[in-house]
C-alpha cells in the first residue's frame, strides 16, 4: 500500500480536471511499470493505491517518482509555477497477511466516505469503489467494505477539499 501527500497538504488537484489527470496518471503508470492497482483513491491533496507486482516490487520507487514527476510538471505548468514543490513524500507498506490486505483495500475504497465527500464509496469518481463494485464477486465485494480498518494506522491527516461544482 502507497500513500502520498502534497507539499504541505496544499490542494493542487481540486477540479475535476486536475483529480481526472491525476487519477489517469496513476493507472497508466501502474501498467507501464508492472503493477496491478487493487484500490486507488486520489484527493486534492493526498493519495492511496494498494497494488500488486508481478515484477521486481524494486519498480515501486520509480513508479512514485514518475507519478510524481509527471503531475507535479503539468500542475505546475498550469499554475504558471514552475520551480514549485508539489509532492512531500510517500509511505509504503508491505501486505503479508491477507487481514491486512483487505483491511486497506477497505480502507481505500471507503476513503473518500472517511473524508466526508460522498456519502457511499461508488458515487465519488476518483477511486476504484465504482469498479470494485462491479468487477469483484459479491461475497469478496461484501468481504472487504464490511472489514474494519479502525486500528489501522494509515498517514492520512489530510484535510481535503471536494471539485468545485460543473
Amino acid at each position: 500500500m502507497v500513500t502520498s501527500g502534497t507539499y504541505r497538504k496544499l490542494h493542487h488537484f481540486r477540479s475535476a480536471e486536475r483529480l481526472s489527470f491525476l487519477q489517469d496518471s496513476l493507472l497508466r503508470l501502474a501498467d507501464e511499470f508492472g503493477w496491478n492497482l487493487q484500490a486507488w483513491a486520489v484527493f486534492s491533496n493526498h493519495y492511496h493505491f494498494v497494488a500488486v507486482s508481478p515484477a521486481k516490487a524494486e519498480s515501486l520507487k520509480p513508479f512514485v517518482q514518475k507519478l510524481h514527476s509527471e503531475t507535479a510538471l503539468a500542475a505546475n505548468d498550469r499554475d504558471k509555477t514552475p520551480e514549485r514543490q508539489v509532492w512531500f513524500q510517500y509511505w509504503e507498506t508491505r501486505l503479508t497477511f491477507q487481514k491486512s490486505y483487505l483491511a486497506r483495500l477497505s480502507y481505500v475504497h471507503c476513503n473518500a466516505v472517511h473524508h466526508g465527500l460522498v456519502r457511499e464509496p461508488p458515487l465519488y469518481l476518483w477511486c476504484s469503489a465504482a469498479w470494485f463494485e462491479q468487477k469483484a464477486t459479491t461475497a469478496f465485494y461484501k468481504t472487504v467494505m464490511r472489514f474494519g480498518t479502525g486500528r489501522l494506522r494509515i498517514p492520512d491527516e489530510f484535510e481535503v477539499q471536494p471539485p468545485p461544482e460543473s
